[in-house]
């Protein structure tokens, strides 16, 4: 009996091992057990977080300084540990990161590179009370970030403002994914409390939640057009995707088991050819799957199998793929020491524009001002064709950001007033002080 096989011209989807000279080498990934993806990439860059000894440091490198590495600049203005970076969307030279040290910084990378290490970054970001551990830049409102914190609060920011946009309660223990849908209207998120939620960030209210994985460990989620998808585990510690109708956010509408492995999930979901990437940390594969509208909505495509284990990984803005060479992705592993880049190329005899796989892709360029976002203004993200090839956009309007000072004494009487202030301050902390000694010796006695 002859099996029939489901037709896809992504069916033979290959990804390309790269050459020892294409990888960047003598790299210091960071050795933290946060659940992050250590990289992040732009058209012209790509940033991984460091191995720092005192504080927290992220290095930025251009995609043609292959080969080895020397001595790296690096962007160390945080106390802690750096936990999660990324590029501002429509800004190439513009990243964000986040810290122990509760602080979101928005760095400018100088034209060509880093020559030398910055420690002060162009806006820094204070309001969350414990560490923060994501950041994502919204798809379509210029300069509005959200980031997520062990306060187990959401933010919205204005990272040109400085200023605090919203802010989304609600979550009852650690987050460990924060994601935009494609317009930037809602997000999602995963919490240790072992639950997902969709909400509105400008009404801060949730729109749905579900307890979607049954593990302890932890859990991602990500949009996938109309749909949500999950990655975790089950209570008998197996790997489980899950695929949710947000309409309907109670149970899945697809759900499968991957496997009994022990690493954390990375999802990475790509529009144009509704491909699913799923990488494992500690693991040499990455599975993709193509993702259709009808039961069973998921189809297994291939594995990518390498012996060299990842620990982070992300994709590269279509814009700077090799369209000659059928080239649809374009990811960059993190092991230990290097950052491999890993291409994924459809087979065709002709080099000419594939116009079947390469859709009018995302173009890089806001849709909406920061202002327009919060008044409630939805808007699709700009799309470009890649017919042309990879072409350099014109460098962004500048990121004039302002810092929020706090100002100080503007004459004579309001600074001596100060100084007043000021002095009974010190002297009652000198008594306090002295209380203590007293109840400090009283104790040893």
């Amino acid at each position: 009996m002859s099996k029939v096989v489901r037709s896809s011209k992504y069916r033979h989807v290959f990804a390309a091992q790269p050459k020892k000279e294409e990888c960047y080498q003598n790299l210091k990934v960071t050795k933290s057990a946060w659940d992050s993806n250590y990289v992040a990439a732009n058209t012209r860059y790509f940033g991984v977080i460091w191995d720092a000894a005192g504080g927290g440091s992220f290095a930025v490198i251009p995609h043609e300084a292959s080969g080895k590495t020397t001595s790296v600049p690096l962007f160390n203005g945080h106390k802690s540990a750096v936990l999660d970076i990324a590029f501002h969307p429509f800004n190439e030279n513009l990243v964000g990161s986040v810290s122990e040290d509760c602080n979101i910084c928005i760095w400018g990378i100088p034209e060509g590179g880093l020559t030398d290490s910055i420690s002060t970054p162009l806006q820094t970001l204070s309001g969350h009370k414990r560490k923060v551990g994501t950041i994502s830049f919204n798809p379509v409102a210029d300069n509005v970030a959200v980031t997520s914190s062990g306060d187990f609060l959401v933010k919205t920011w204005d990272v040109e403002q400085g200023k605090n946009l919203t802010t989304v309660e609600g979550h009852s223990d650690m987050i460990t994914s924060c994601e935009w849908n494609h317009n930037g209207s809602q997000i999602v998120t995963t919490c240790k409390d072992k639950k997902a939620r969709i909400f509105d960030p400008r009404t801060n209210s949730i729109v749905n939640e579900v307890v979607c994985h049954q593990g302890v460990k932890n859990s991602r989620a990500i949009f996938a057009k109309d749909k949500v998808i999950t990655v975790g585990f089950s209570k008998t510690s197996e790997r489980e995707l899950h695929i949710y109708d947000p309409r309907a956010f109670t149970t899945p509408i697809s759900a499968q088991v991957i496997d009994s492995a022990s690493g954390l999930l990375m999802p990475f979901y790509d529009a144009d050819n509704s491909i699913l990437y799923l990488a494992g940390k500690g693991d040499g594969n990455i599975r993709y799957y193509e993702l259709v509208d009808e039961s069973p909505y998921i189809h297994f495509l291939s594995e990518f199998k390498s012996s060299t284990p990842q620990r982070g990984l992300c994709f590269l803005p279509k814009r700077c793929l090799s369209t000659s060479e059928c080239e649809i992705a374009r990811g960059l592993k993190v092991t230990p020491f290097t950052v491999e880049p890993i291409s994924f190329r459809v087979p065709r005899k002709s080099d000419i524009f594939q116009d079947d796989i390469y859709p009018d892709t995302y173009a890089g360029e806001p849709s909406l001002t920061a202002e327009q976002w919060v008044s409630g203004t939805n808007a699709e993200p700009k799309t470009v064709s890649l017919a042309g090839g990879f072409v350099k956009k014109a460098p962004a309007a500048e990121f004039k950001p302002i810092v929020q000072v706090q100002e100080g004494p503007k004459n004579e009487k309001e600074l001596r007033e100060e100084y007043e202030k000021l002095k009974i301050r010190v002297a009652y902390l000198e008594s306090e002080i002295v209380k203590k000694d007293a109840k400090i010796k009283e104790l040893s006695n």
